[in-house]
C-alpha cells in the first residue's frame, strides 16, 4: 500500500509535468516570435509624407528619407520636428506589435512583463 500523499517513484506528478512542458514550449514560442519582431519593419511618415523612417522591431532606426522640398536652409527646425514625430511613430507601432506579440503568448494573463 502507498503512502498517502507522496509521489511513486519520488518524481513529479503528471500534472507537474505537464505545466512544465506547457511552460518550456511558451518560452521557445516567445524566443521565437522575439525574434521574429526584432526584424520586423516599421514606417511612418510625417510632414504629409515629405519625411518617412523605417524602424526595427528591435527599435533600431533603420533608414531616414527625406523629400528634398522639406530641406528648407530657413526652416532647418520643422524638419527636425518632422524626423523626430515620424520616428516617434515608428517606435509606437513596434510597441503595439511586440505588446500584441505578448498578450498573445500570454492569453491575456496580464502582468506586468516587460517587452
Amino acid at each position: 500500500m502507498a503512502k498517502r500523499g507522496g509521489f511513486p517513484g519520488g518524481g513529479m506528478p503528471g500534472n507537474m509535468n505537464n505545466l512544465m512542458k506547457q511552460a518550456q514550449r511558451m518560452q521557445r514560442q516567445m524566443e521565437e516570435s522575439q525574434k521574429e519582431l526584432e526584424t520586423k519593419e516599421f514606417t511612418a511618415k510625417a510632414g504629409g509624407g515629405a519625411v518617412e523612417v523605417t524602424v526595427l522591431g528591435s527599435k533600431t532606426l533603420k533608414s531616414v528619407t527625406i523629400s528634398p522640398e522639406a530641406v528648407d536652409p530657413d526652416d532647418v527646425e520643422m524638419l527636425q520636428d518632422m524626423i523626430v514625430a515620424a520616428v516617434n511613430e515608428a517606435m509606437k507601432q513596434a510597441d503595439e506589435a511586440s505588446g500584441a506579440m505578448i498578450g498573445k503568448m500570454t492569453g491575456g494573463l496580464g502582468g506586468g512583463f516587460p517587452f
